[in-house]
């Protein structure tokens, strides 16, 4: 049975509105955010007009504030931003949803001046605007609106999006634009291409290198907005026309025949990625090998694609080759060829892309006596690595674990690398705990002889020993 003082909002009711009421201002007092989102619900009470009047009074005024947003600031704004986003749309949508479209817009149009003036790295507030644009669609749906206006306004919006806000657009738009409004974006678009054209050629003798790369940028801003509107529109010709001269660039070629092969034309797929420039020496994308696989599967080469995704995992141990060469073979028959392909893996030449394979497949058990087998040809000066494997080993394989962290330290110490010294501190205290929960180090020293080996190798390095004592 839940407890009488459980905060729910049974337990609350039973307060009484006075008290709780009394305890609203009490918990708002000091907490700007506190109070504006009761002053919203408050507005609710009257008309979804004054909820809008506290919407956009907000909206303003972030809008016009021009001081620095550091880090320290991102979660409150943060917090805030979805508060407006979620009134917006829970609150203002489902009895206006005309009007709550065009505030949408507003908040919408905060984030070139919010994200030019703030230190958000992570993106976090970005990640907000994307996805508060995608209920521009939502709400856009239920406004039953004029095509032709909702396409100018986004052809508008996506004028201002130096920041990537609007990015899924066009694809939250799709379905309020129908085909008339998408047809009528796409004209804009096109129109303005081919003036990009032509002021490109018109231009091309005396432009500075600064124009030239910006011109460049908003083509592609332009042939971006083509494709999606041409992907909502399941028209894969046109798609395949944005690009241009540039339809042999092998990650373009995948673009291509990923939706060729979506619309039934497998053998125009494969001729796509045939066409891909290649350079002497140097394997195509894994994303390129994948998708010619497959597409040789769908003109029903089903060995061919096999012999291949085999080949490329041998090549480069391609995890992702591997498994869509196992996930096709009957049931037994993949358990004998992943331990094949396991017992290829231990004896790959490489042993750090070996060991990466063994991680990330994973198979711990392999990726630990790999370790203690080929110590020898691990180098501590692949930190990502090793430290990953230290990580990963820890609770299971201990002296794997051990192995690894020895060789970053020894590495470390070996070679001098004094901003190291930190870390090889750590991991050396990391040892002692480690060393707690291994019974027998077989060949290798114990943990009390490897660290007094390291006092005598390593004594002359007294900045690392002063590191060790904290």
């Amino acid at each position: 049975m839940t407890s009488k003082t459980t905060l729910n909002a049974k337990n609350l009711e039973a307060l009484g509105t006075e008290r709780l009421a009394a305890l609203l201002i009490e918990i708002s007092t000091g907490s700007a955010a506190s109070k504006r989102r009761l002053r919203i619900e408050l507005a609710g009470t009257q008309s979804s007009e004054e909820v809008i009047r506290e919407i956009t009074k907000r909206l303003a005024a972030i809008d016009r504030s021009r001081s620095k947003i550091g880090w320290r600031q991102v979660k409150t704004l943060k917090k805030d931003l979805e508060t407006q986003w979620k009134v917006i749309t829970d609150t203002i949508a489902p009895s206006n949803p005309a009007e709550a479209l065009e505030v949408m817009w507003r908040f919408m149009d905060l984030a070139s001046s919010v994200l030019a003036r703030t230190a958000d790295t992570n993106g976090t507030l970005l990640t907000v605007f994307r996805l508060a644009c995608t209920d521009l669609g939502t709400i856009a749906i239920k406004t039953n609106p004029d095509q032709a206006a909702l396409a100018d306004r986004a052809f508008s919006a996506l004028h201002n999006n130096e920041y990537g806000q609007y990015e899924g657009l066009i694809p939250a738009l799709s379905q309020a634009l129908q085909r008339q409004g998408m047809d009528h974006l796409k004209s804009l678009f096109i129109a303005e291409l081919n003036a990009l054209k032509r002021a490109a050629a018109n231009n091309s003798r005396r432009v500075s290198y600064a124009d030239s790369l910006e011109q460049r940028r908003h083509e592609a801003a332009v042939r971006t907005s083509l494709r999606q509107i041409a992907d909502a529109q399941g028209d894969v010709d046109a798609f395949i026309e944005t690009y241009g001269d540039d339809g042999t660039s092998p990650l373009v070629t995948v673009e291509i025949a990923s939706r060729l092969l979506a619309a039934g034309r497998s053998r125009e797929a494969l001729d796509s990625l045939e066409r891909a420039d290649r350079v002497a020496g140097e394997p195509l994308p894994v994303e390129w090998e994948s998708i010619y696989a497959d597409t040789l599967e769908k003109l029903e080469r089903k060995d061919d694609a096999q012999t291949l995704r085999w080949r490329w995992f041998e090549r480069n141990l391609t995890g992702e080759h591997l498994r869509a060469f196992l996930k096709r073979l009957p049931d037994f028959d993949d358990m004998e060829a992943e331990e094949k392909a396991l017992s290829y893996v231990i004896a790959y030449p490489d042993a750090h892309q070996a060991l990466r394979f063994l991680l990330t497949w994973p198979d711990l058990e392999k990726a630990a006596r790999f370790i203690i087998s080929r110590e020898a040809e691990l180098n501590g000066g692949d930190h990502e690595l090793l430290s990953l494997a230290a990580d990963t080993l820890r609770d299971s394989f201990p002296m794997a674990s051990t192995i690894a962290l020895r060789t970053m330290i020894d590495f470390t110490l070996g070679w001098n690398r004094a901003a190291r010294y930190r870390h090889a501190a750590r991991q050396l205290t990391e040892l002692e705990t480690i060393s707690a929960e291994i019974a027998d180090f077989g060949s290798a020293l114990s943990h009390d002889a490897y660290t007094a080996k390291l006092r005598i190798q390593h004594r002359t390095k007294i900045r690392f020993w002063k590191l060790r004592r904290f």
